[in-house]
């Protein structure tokens, strides 16, 4: 990918492109910024998610049918989950007790079983949330997490922590996704979501150099990524009154694209 020289904290260069890295959306307030400041706004996916194939899958020598309770954290857990139930031909048991990191994930339970209250469990964001319901059946229950190449770092260690009988598998991949068509490309500004997003910019441009790009990041860790690499970070979220990326680049845009 082509950059624009380096670019500085507090650089106003007037912006004409940003490029977001995650899928095309159909309602954002992104859309009601390309219109107010006349940008052009692009998407592309950084990362992408990918089977882990039921064959490889095998090779870990876990059965979904012989844990009692699982754990979910994320929808993308649930879809691969009951894919590689499928696929094994595997029909788990009607008092399967399953425990959801957050509503949406339980919500989204809804369309693989028949949803019973006092088998599903939900938190609001975090395992903590979970810790309670999940304490309550330590005793009686061997517990499965479904998860990616990632793991899943902050449930695993409560699980260690708390002495539970549990297991992970994995079931899915987060991988990075072929940039190749964007080698000649320049964008004033990239925007980033996660540290998975700086990998994938440096595995498709391994001599990416910033120059007058400038670089706007959520999250504390997608800063450190961005810092590991010796960028620079132009725009940041959250920040104190400021809980959204559109508004960061927003309050950017108002001094980089106000008028002569």
């Amino acid at each position: 990918m082509a950059a624009n020289g380096k670019a500085k904290e507090g650089d106003y260069k007037k912006v004409k492109t940003i490029l977001v890295s995650q899928p095309r959306p159909e309602r954002s307030p992104y859309y009601e910024l390309e219109k107010k400041y006349e940008l052009q706004i692009d998407w592309r996916q950084f990362i992408h998610v990918e089977d882990v194939p039921v064959k490889e899958f095998r090779r870990f020598r876990v059965k979904p049918d012989e844990y009692s309770s699982i754990i979910f954290t994320s929808k993308n857990a649930i879809d691969h989950f009951f894919r590689i139930c499928e696929e094994m031909r595997i029909k788990m048991s009607q008092d399967t007790k399953y425990f959801c990191l957050t509503e949406a994930i339980s919500n989204y339970l809804q369309k693989f079983i028949v949803y019973r209250k006092r088998k599903v469990f939900s938190g609001r964001r975090t395992i903590l949330d979970l810790a309670p319901a999940l304490k309550k059946h330590k005793g009686n229950e061997v517990f499965l997490l479904p998860c990616s190449n990632l793991g899943a770092k902050d449930v695993s260690r409560f699980l260690d922590e708390n002495k539970f009988n549990w297991k992970d598998a994995m079931m899915y991949q987060t991988v990075s996704s072929d940039l190749s068509d964007l080698t000649d490309v320049t964008y004033d500004v990239l925007v980033f979501f996660s540290p998975l997003g700086i990998q994938s910019l440096y595995e498709n441009f391994p001599d990416f150099k910033q120059n007058e790009t400038r670089i706007a990041v959520f999250g504390n860790s997608t800063s450190k990524a961005v810092e590991d690499h010796g960028l620079t970070i132009n725009i940041k979220a959250p920040e104190p009154e400021i809980p959204s990326m559109t508004m960061a680049l927003e309050k950017y845009l108002q001094q980089s694209n106000k008028d002569d």
